[in-house]
């Protein structure tokens, strides 16, 4: 038991150790935070969304140029004396990155940037009251996560993470107020072909990191709907009408005197024509959204009524047109009456239950 007590005070100590050091490096990693307001330095934090290039879907990225708004106050960069009507420092592209390499500027990062920026610029304001304001414009591709469960009527969040790296948020958090509010909207002419653009939400969502301890983060999404009427018209009007083949197969027989009309060989071979094209349909409509293809959505949702439909249809031929089962067990007529049924039965439930599919996606 006392070996047992002193690892146990040796591990504790150890970590203690460890994790003391750590948050020592931290704070000496950034030894010119400005602490005239105490700790955590409260950033302020805010993303407009300038231009939109291009949404991939399936690659879960979206390509825009973004503007990301800090600021912060840094008494030691207040001017002495009278300050009113005096106007701020104002730098620009590489005078800006001079001068931030002079002062302390929060670790910011893009977390959920792809790659390298294709491009970046800064604009650095000085107040004389020590406020301090840095402007980011960059150019680059954003992972975002893509949830098509409500296809083809969903709607998508197109995010930037403004992220601080390296320093616990006890030292250094990020905040917005109602001016970074107004600040993060899509520009007038930003725009995206296939969507409709909403609003940008700002929200706090702090990073865990080491030894449970966390990092500042804000998100700044920016809302996007699809505009359904191509994709209906390209993806959900072949796969509506592919309902309907199963069904002639069904409905195209005929019975007189509890005797089909039609050889059950040749509606088999419209099933099989059926099964094909809806094969045809599934590669094509995978290969150009390939993000379909996992999950629970409306169009797995119709492939798989499809396949059903066609599994009942060649069911009922073979059964009924092939073999006659119910004619040789109960008669004719009970053959016959219950075909009536199946021909209304089937149609009116893959109706229904295509018409739910549907609202469900659009409600």
């Amino acid at each position: 038991m006392t070996i047992m007590h002193w690892l146990s005070r040796s591990l504790a100590a150890v970590l203690l150790v460890f994790f003391g050091g750590w948050l020592a490096a931290a704070q000496a990693a950034s030894p010119d935070l400005p602490r005239d307001k105490g700790l955590p330095v409260v950033i302020k934090a805010g993303v407009a969304f300038v231009e939109l290039f291009g949404f991939d879907e399936n690659a879960g990225t979206f390509r825009a140029t973004v503007d990301v708004r800090l600021s912060w106050f840094d008494g030691r960069l207040a001017k002495s004396g009278p300050i009113l009507g005096i106007p701020p420092d104002t730098y620009r592209d590489a005078a800006a990155e001079t001068r931030m390499k002079e002062i302390w500027v929060p670790p910011v990062v893009l977390s959920n940037q792809q790659g390298e920026a294709a491009f970046s610029s800064y604009g650095l304001r000085v107040y004389p009251d020590g406020n301090v304001e840095l402007l980011h414009r960059v150019t680059a591709d954003f992972a975002v996560d893509v949830d098509v469960a409500r296809f083809p009527f969903d709607r998508q969040q197109l995010f930037t993470d403004v992220a601080i790296r390296g320093v616990p948020i006890g030292l250094v958090t990020l905040q917005f107020d109602q001016s970074d509010i107004d600040f993060s909207r899509p520009s007038v002419g930003a725009g995206l072909p296939g969507w409709s653009i909403g609003l940008v939400d700002l929200r706090s969502s702090p990073i865990s990191s080491w030894y449970n301890s966390s990092e500042a983060r804000v998100t700044a999404s920016l809302t996007v709907a699809r505009q359904p009427g191509l994709v209906v018209a390209s993806i959900f009007i072949p796969l509506l009408a592919s309902l309907l083949i199963p069904l002639l197969a069904i409905w195209l027989n005929r019975m007189e005197e509890g005797v089909f009309q039609v050889d059950a060989f040749e509606l088999v071979n419209i099933i099989i024509g059926g099964l094909f094209a809806v094969i045809a349909l599934n590669f094509t409509v995978y290969s150009s959204y390939v993000v379909l293809a996992d999950g629970d959505n409306t169009v797995n949702r119709l492939f798989a009524l499809n396949y059903l439909a066609l599994a009942t249809a060649l069911f009922v031929n073979i059964f009924f047109g092939r073999f006659n089962v119910l004619a040789r067990v109960f008669g004719p007529y009970v053959q016959e009456q219950a075909y009536l049924v199946i021909m209304w039965a089937v149609p009116v439930l893959v109706a229904i239950t295509a018409a739910a599919f549907m609202l469900t996606a659009a409600v």
